[in-house]
């Protein structure tokens, strides 16, 4: 097993920063592009504002912007007291012309891109060490939920090891939350480095979203750079999260080619890397729940997952971040056997039991500030669980006291609860069997 020192050397040679175009690792033509399109769409444009936007040195941008003033594509549009690297730019006739040529290759303006071979690299020294989240890290950060004892040990072994986990129960106790949690407890473990863009075949791919990669706010680890330091086309984000629902789609699972920018989009899981994916709601998607199971049986296994560009030519990349499944359907209903073979840690979130759920309801009283009542909660216990049969659930406490509240503000006296505010909450929450019975008699 590659040691510890070992990552850092491999990972800190990949962050090495270009220190001229000799060392450049992706064709010039697609730093030219960029300037191209800058210089058309900003008029003219400093060598620091290229620098910030393109991501490599101003030294480096300068050697080719040296070269474009040579074939008659850029001129100096004005200069500060610093000599070139005060320089702006802007372009010549003829380099209307040459950005005419890269708007048809392409639209993106943006970081320049890394090569996908060091993208794959990057990801595989970054996710081969298991996490080392101690029970007390799970046991704060589900410090707000009131879980069965030793729940904890149920779930760590899955997000140290960066595999695969599911969750399921009925509905309303949490395992979205949970999912939440994990997902808070990953981001803010150590930090990790992503290009914002790739490139392969002459095609660029756009990594970095917003939504998804937080920067590192933290102190980042130490890399061994030399006297360059680091490529600035890599950031140093959170672990991402990515979170999907009913909404998900197979196309935001594969390479989406933009057909007006004409640039590859990455799929959610390729943006997940490193962190952590959570399919919510599973079995509720848009498409059927064995298409995603097919197109992820093969990836979840080896940990390997290919992607197809519209020339036919396929990307080998890394699958490597915790799958989270979240379902409120019997999971063999979803999969077969060996689908769920396939994950490796299966966790029951069922409801509370008369036990939890007193501590729920006493926890909510003091979140909601109203005074816990216990012949109001043995009332509600009795009449409204005990003699209907019906099941608990975690969410029930909070919503019951929620409308508690709301009655009591709306009649301008202080929340407090009561047998008779009990059922006058239950009575608009719950649908039972005289609202089912009302509602067979009207069809």
């Amino acid at each position: 097993m590659t040691d510890q020192y070992e990552i850092q050397e491999g990972l800190s040679d990949l962050l090495l920063e270009p220190a001229g175009l000799r060392e450049l690792d992706i064709p010039i033509n697609l730093v030219v592009d960029l300037i191209m399109r800058m210089l058309f769409q900003e008029g003219d444009v400093s060598l620091q504002r290229f620098s910030s936007i393109i991501k490599l040195s101003a030294s480096l941008l300068d050697e080719i912007l040296v070269s474009l003033q040579k074939e008659h594509l850029v001129e100096v549009a004005g200069a500060g007291q610093l000599g070139r690297l005060s320089y702006r730019y802007s372009l010549t006739d003829e380099g209307h012309k040459r950005a005419d040529e890269a708007f048809d290759r392409s639209q993106y303006i943006g970081p320049a891109p890394v090569p996908v071979e060091k993208y794959t690299q990057a990801i595989m020294l970054q996710t081969q060490e298991q996490k080392s989240l101690t029970r007390a890290d799970f046991q704060e950060a589900l410090s707000h939920l009131i879980l069965p004892e030793g729940f904890e040990k149920q779930i760590g072994p899955a997000v140290n090891n960066g595999t695969s986990l599911f969750l399921y129960g009925p509905p309303g106790n949490g395992k979205t939350t949970i999912a939440e949690a994990i997902a808070e407890l990953i981001s803010g473990t150590d930090p990790i480095y992503l290009p914002y863009a790739l490139t392969i075949g002459g095609h660029v791919i756009n990594l970095f979203d917003s939504l998804i990669h937080h920067p590192f706010e933290g102190e980042a680890p130490r890399r061994t750079t030399g006297q360059l330091g680091r490529d600035a086309r890599w950031g140093v984000f959170k672990r991402p999260v990515v979170m999907a629902g009913g909404e998900l789609t197979m196309e935001v699972l594969d390479l989406r080619y933009e057909n007006v920018a004409k640039f590859y989009e990455a799929p959610l899981q390729m943006k997940a890397n490193g962190g952590m994916f959570l399919i919510d709601d599973f079995g509720r998607q848009i498409m059927r729940p064995i298409e995603l199971l097919n197109r992820w049986i093969v990836p979840l296994e080896t940990g390997i997952d290919f992607l197809r560009l519209r020339t036919g030519q396929t990307m080998r990349i890394p699958f490597r971040q915790l799958i989270v499944f979240s379902t409120n359907l019997d999971p063999l209903d979803l999969a077969d056997e060996a689908f769920l073979r396939r994950i490796q840690i299966k966790v029951l979130v069922d409801g509370p039991d008369e036990r939890m759920y007193f501590q729920i309801f006493a926890l909510m009283c003091q979140m909601l500030n109203i005074e816990l009542d216990k012949d109001s909660f043995l009332h509600l216990l009795q009449r409204w669980y005990r003699d209907t049969g019906r099941p608990m659930q975690a969410v029930h406490p909070r919503d019951i006291l929620k409308i508690v509240k709301a009655m009591c503000e709306f009649e301008g006296v202080q929340p407090h609860l009561s047998p008779d505010r009990i059922d006058a909450a239950c009575n608009i929450y719950f649908v039972g069997h005289k609202e089912a019975g009302w509602a067979r008699q009207l069809t």
